[in-house]
C-alpha cells in the first residue's frame, strides 16, 4: 500500500529509488538516524562544542528524505540519545547533554533537516550551486538555534556568555568546516541523483 501524499508530486532522492510506503518511510527514518549517529563519532574534540560529521549527515538526510522524514529522523536521533543510547558526538548520551551547551545544536539539526528537505522537495538539491546554497542555509539554521542555547548554558555555568565569547566558542571555529561540509554534501547529491536516474533508466 503506497502513501498518497502531496510530497510525491515533488519526489526526493529516495522516492526515485524505493516505492513510498509507511514501512519504507519508517526504515528510511531509522537509517537517517543511524547515519547521523555514525558520523557523529567522526569528531575533532573542542570545548564546549566539538567539530563533528553530524552536520554533513544532517544535510544529506534532509535532502534525501525530504522535510517530514528528515525532521522525524533527527527527532528520533535527539530522543534516542537523550534516553541513553551513546549516539551523540564522542558517544555521549543523556538528557544532560541535550540540556547542556551542545543541546541547541542537536535541536537545530531537526529544523535544519526540515528546511533542507523542504528545499530538496522543490529541486534545490539538483546541480551544484543550488545544493550548496541550500546546505549553507541548513547549516546556519543549526547555529541560529545552537548559539542562543549555548549562551544560556555558558551563563548557567558561570562562564562568559557575551556575544564575542559565544561566537568565539560556538561559531567562528566551525565556519571553514561548515563550508567544507556543505560543499561535500553539494558534490555528493548530484552523484546520487545521476545514479538514481541511471538505475531508473536501466529498470525501464
Amino acid at each position: 500500500m503506497t502513501i498518497a501524499s502531496p510530497a510525491l508530486a515533488r519526489p526526493t532522492l529516495v522516492d526515485r529509488v524505493v516505492t513510498r510506503t509507511w514501512a519504507t518511510d519508517a526504515v528510511l527514518v531509522i537509517a537517517g538516524t543511524a547515519l547521523v549517529a555514525i558520523l557523529a563519532q567522526v569528531a575533532i574534540p573542542l570545548w564546549p562544542v566539538p567539530v563533528t560529521g553530524q552536520t554533513l549527515a544532517v544535510l544529506l538526510v534532509g535532502a534525501a528524505l525530504g522535510a517530514a522524514r528528515g525532521a522525524a529522523s533527527l527527532s528520533l536521533y535527539a530522543v534516542l540519545g537523550g534516553i541513553g543510547l551513546p549516539i551523540y558526538s564522542e558517544a555521549a548520551s543523556g538528557w544532560t547533554v541535550l540540556l547542556g551547551p551542545t543541546g541547541g545544536y542537536i535541536i537545530g539539526f531537526i529544523a535544519s533537516a526540515a528546511i533542507v528537505g523542504w528545499a530538496a522537495e522543490r529541486q534545490w538539491d539538483r546541480g551544484w550551486y543550488k545544493p550548496f546554497v541550500t546546505f549553507i542555509g541548513g547549516s546556519l539554521v543549526v547555529f541560529a538555534i545552537g548559539l542562543p542555547w549555548l549562551a544560556v548554558s555558558l551563563g548557567q555555568l558561570g562562564l562568559p556568555n557575551d556575544l564575542g565569547a559565544v561566537l568565539a566558542s560556538g561559531f567562528l571555529p566551525f565556519i571553514i568546516g561548515g563550508v567544507i561540509k556543505a560543499a561535500i554534501a553539494a558534490a555528493i547529491m548530484p552523484l546520487l541523483w545521476r545514479a538514481a536516474d541511471k538505475r531508473e533508466r536501466t529498470a525501464e
